[in-house]
């Protein structure tokens, strides 16, 4: 096993500290004491304890450890309409691989609309290495493809699960946002398919860790990496946007850091495809991050993302989200009635991207203005930064996770790491067949490689 600096934290080990890169916190963590009813964050285990660091300063925040999960709420009540049925089948225990669901494979083969017929892909196509993480419907695993070798995370989620809470719409919506969206920060989708028990969604591994990740470890983000990683999370939700779907779970549990220290925006079981003149009023995502409107109930639109952003930047900046502690509704009425309190370490020009960001009024909020996240782009804050040589990918963060090579899991927690390759018997819903009817996804390949291809 590689031996980094997350590493070596984990297990109480004194490490150089990177001090051009972050600051860090001074006292134990606040926490928040509830904890809500889903949990989306399904790629990354719990956080270790707190390790102790002998080069911390006098003078910086404390930074927060423990916060609420993703909510869909309130949670929908099941119809009865949807029982279960009893077990069908007893899987191995040996691993995920000899499980004993029939292949439900939808068609043997796809027509692609330029006439080339593409196998379906199935679960004997990947051969499964360690798991990687566990939510509330499934787990991840980081997989192998076999006939590539390339190196993916798989996502696999029980249908009773889904069906039981009702959240079938979530599921496909997150499949459906993932197969429209091609950006260089937000991790793709390059499979989807069913078994007659589960659903899996294919999609890159990206082993840096995400950003609570490391801002757990190393304190706070010194401005000129936190706007770096500010901007790529620009671009992404302003491409999200601009393909008319809104995020709403925007958080650092739901940023990566890919090998090269880029942040990829994942996550999408809260996604919603909006229209520009509509607003939606469901009461989702995560408490310290939920904008005023989001708690009033007054609908909300793609200005909500935007409030979601300046969050995650102070939280960067800060060690903290600006309204935290006590439960759900005493953080939700922080939100709504109380000001913003800046700290005086930050710039000026900091200072004023969040104000614009943070505003609680949503028409006046930066970015929901006639220029759209143009107003962010072009504000001053952000003037060091080329758009054009970012989403190249040219500017390089001036941290890099240790990471190992493609296969690499020192980022991801222990806990899940060291996990049998196991899964729990599954019963068959009723009616599971049509409620996921056309779930299955081929990334296509690029369109010089069709038009170089010879007829098939």
């Amino acid at each position: 096993m590689v031996s980094s600096q997350l590493t070596a934290l984990i297990e109480n080990k004194p490490f150089k500290s990177s001090k051009n890169y972050f600051q860090f916190p001074k006292n134990a963590p606040n926490e928040t004491s509830d904890t809500l009813e889903l949990d989306f964050s399904d790629t990354f285990g719990p956080l270790p304890l707190p390790a102790g660091n002998s080069e911390i300063p006098s003078d910086d925040p404390v930074v927060i450890y423990s916060r609420s999960h993703s909510l869909v709420g309130p949670t929908p009540c099941v119809s009865h309409l949807l029982n279960l049925r009893k077990l069908t089948i007893c899987e191995t225990d040996e691993s995920l691989e000899d499980f004993s669901d029939v292949i439900d494979k939808e068609i043997e083969e796809e027509e692609e609309e330029n006439g080339c017929k593409v196998k379906t892909i199935g679960l004997e196509d990947f051969e499964v290495m360690k798991v990687v993480g566990q939510g509330a419907f499934g787990k991840v695993y980081q997989v192998r493809k076999r006939d590539s070798l390339e190196i993916y995370a798989m996502k696999v989620v029980r249908k009773d699960k889904i069906v039981e809470k009702n959240h079938a719409e979530y599921m496909k919506a997150e499949r459906d946002i993932l197969t429209k969206i091609d950006h260089p920060f937000i991790v793709q989708l390059r499979y989807s398919f069913q078994t007659k028990y589960r659903l899996y969604l294919v999609l890159d591994f990206v082993n840096g860790g995400h950003l609570f990740f490391q801002l757990y470890h190393h304190g706070l983000f010194r401005e000129d990496l936190a706007r770096i990683y500010a901007a790529e999370i620009v671009s992404a939700v302003s491409h999200l946007h601009a393909n008319g779907i809104m995020h709403r779970d925007l958080k650092p549990e739901n940023i990566l850091l890919d090998v090269d220290g880029h942040a990829l925006l994942t996550d999408f079981g809260l996604a919603k495809e909006f229209d520009e003149n509509a607003r939606s009023n469901s009461l989702c995502g995560t408490v310290e991050y939920m904008s005023p409107e989001i708690i009033l109930g007054k609908g909300h639109d793609k200005a909500a993302d935007w409030w979601s952003v300046g969050i995650l930047l102070f939280e960067m900046l800060t060690g903290q989200p600006p309204f935290h502690g006590g439960n759900r509704d005493k953080v939700q009425k922080k939100i709504v009635k109380d000001k913003m309190k800046l700290p005086a370490f930050l710039s000026s020009e900091a200072h004023a991207l969040l104000k614009g960001l943070l505003q609680k009024d949503p028409s006046k909020r930066l970015g929901n203005g006639v220029t759209g996240s143009d107003e962010i782009k072009n504000h001053k804050w952000f003037k060091p930064i080329n758009w054009k040589k970012l989403d190249a990918r040219e500017i390089q963060p001036s941290f890099r996770p240790e990471v190992s090579g493609n296969q690499c899991i020192a980022n991801f927690d222990k806990r899940w790491t060291d996990m049998p390759l196991l899964d729990s018997p599954a019963s068959s819903p009723n009616g599971s067949s049509d409620l996921f009817q056309g779930f299955t996804y081929v990334k296509p390949a690029a369109s010089f490689l069709h038009r170089q291809s010879p007829a098939c």
